[in-house]
């Protein structure tokens, strides 16, 4: 292949990325298009982000133990940006949020797009969807799902920036905590 397009990034992203990658992708779209009422950023550069982010957690390119935030940026770097057609500084800016979006990433987004990816991704572990997302992974034990959801909860608290996306992570902290609530009852103790 001499070029890649957007249609062929979206295409690849289906082929490699399973079930869950689009509809990750969607979800994380239809959030950056909420949290970002007011703001300026370039659309170009989130929609590159937004597809190729996750990369490196499909199973064509995942590694056990590593950052896949890390291995997703680097295979935008040499197998996909060499055969794309876009400015530098877009590049630079996708990258950044490429890198950056991980919620085990202290480091702070210099970039609208880098913070926009962040806090939807984030987002998309809240809620009733960040609920089925961890259910989804598994592993079949309730007990160590139910723990990973209030990991991944706290690790959450506190970390939003943007106004919207703050508003929308207390609403979905408040579902998250009215299901778990529901879940120890119904569960009468034995998850």
């Amino acid at each position: 292949m001499d070029t890649l397009s957007l249609a062929d990034i979206q295409k690849l992203t289906k082929e490699y990325g399973e079930a869950w990658a689009v509809a990750h992708v969607q979800r994380l779209l239809k959030l950056i298009e909420q949290i970002g009422t007011g703001l300026e950023y370039d659309s170009q550069v989130i929609i590159w982000a937004v597809y190729l982010h996750d990369w490196g957690a499909f199973p064509k390119y995942y590694q056990k133990n590593l950052d896949h935030a890390l291995i997703s940026k680097q295979i935008v770097e040499t197998e996909i940006f060499p055969l794309v057609d876009l400015p530098t500084d877009v590049k630079a800016k996708v990258l950044e949020a490429i890198e950056l979006h991980d919620l085990r990433d202290p480091r702070p987004a210099s970039t609208t797009e880098a913070l926009l990816l962040r806090e939807a991704d984030f987002l998309d572990f809240l809620g009733a969807i960040g609920v089925a997302r961890e259910f989804a992974r598994g592993p079949k034990d309730l007990q160590k799902t139910y723990q990973q959801i209030l990991k991944r909860k706290e690790l959450l608290r506190g970390r939003f920036t943007i106004p919207l996306a703050q508003k929308m992570a207390g609403e979905r902290m408040a579902r998250m905590e009215a299901f778990l609530d529901a879940l120890l009852e119904e569960s009468y103790g034995f998850l």
